[in-house]
């Protein structure tokens, strides 16, 4: 009975731990939400934390949508295809380097990788010059297709990963039915890696969704960037309404939430497979 008792504490006091977490990381999410819920003449340091006094107010949200609507669009049309054609190329990278075994593979494999560290601030220049001389710079395709070439490296190694754990019997019996490369790809890997595409897609969508340095230096016109763009332009002013930037905030973080909640148990399949082999 002790121990059973001792057992019970002790999920007490953890359970207690871990929502004490939760809440010190929600506080930015409550201060956000709160004050974008208030009238611009409620909005104080010394009230941040206070709900508001007059009511609930929406009128920082419309503001908020009116002054992001077309930079919202805008991340959409960069951030869906960029994350649909990175798990794509990602899905075929990760079935080659896990299936595919040739001479230097490993080598090649590993150069792949080294994507993972190279740092944006490092190459904006070549960057910029290359997008100039093939004539996507200031454009919405050359963004894409800058993320795209950036995300091939972790998309690559998230699909390996999984696709290590598929039986190379199942694959080898494949060919011996005259499955061809495409074929194994499209009737064996494909409909099983629905995990693998959860994680990535969550992934660069997130990536590309809040990116705010490649789009600042590539897209020229200011209504062609990202939401993210949008929502620091407007404390960049001589008079900041901070329950609408709060709004306009909350409304940019929409739409990863969504994401999250959609695909979450696939997310952390996708995120455990491989771990484990065997």
């Amino acid at each position: 009975m002790t121990r059973h008792l001792r057992w019970g504490w002790a999920r007490v006091g953890l359970y207690g731990v871990l929502i004490a977490f939760a809440a010190f990381y929600l506080m930015p999410v409550y201060v956000v939400l709160v004050n974008g819920l208030k009238p611009f003449s409620e909005v104080s340091l010394q009230k941040m934390w206070d709900l508001p006094v007059s009511g609930l107010s929406v009128e920082s949200f419309q503001k908020g949508w009116d002054a992001v609507a077309p930079n919202f669009i805008a991340s959409l049309k960069i951030t869906v295809p960029t994350a649909l054609i990175s798990s794509f190329i990602g899905s075929i990278n990760g079935y080659i380097f896990a299936k595919w075994r040739f001479r230097y593979s490993n080598v090649i494999f590993l150069m792949v990788l080294f994507g993972l560290f190279l740092p944006y601030q490092g190459i904006l220049i070549p960057l910029v010059q290359v997008l100039v001389k093939i004539g996507i710079y200031g454009s919405i395709p050359g963004l894409i297709i800058t993320h795209t070439i950036f995300g091939i490296p972790i998309t690559a190694l998230i699909f390996r990963a999984y696709f290590v754990s598929v039986p190379t019997d199942l694959v080898e019996a494949a060919r011996i039915d005259g499955a061809g490369f495409f074929g194994v790809y499209w009737h064996i890997m494909f409909p099983i890696a629905a995990p693998a595409f959860a994680v990535v897609l969550i992934w660069q969508f997130t990536q590309v969704w809040n990116d705010f340095l490649l789009a600042l230096i590539i897209l020229s016109n200011p209504r062609n960037a990202p939401v993210m763009v949008a929502v620091n332009n407007l404390a960049n002013s001589y008079f900041v309404e901070y329950n609408v930037q709060f709004a306009a905030a909350l409304i940019a973080s929409g739409p990863t939430l969504i994401l999250y909640f959609a695909l979450g148990k696939l997310f952390m399949r996708g995120l455990l497979a491989g771990a484990v082999k065997g």
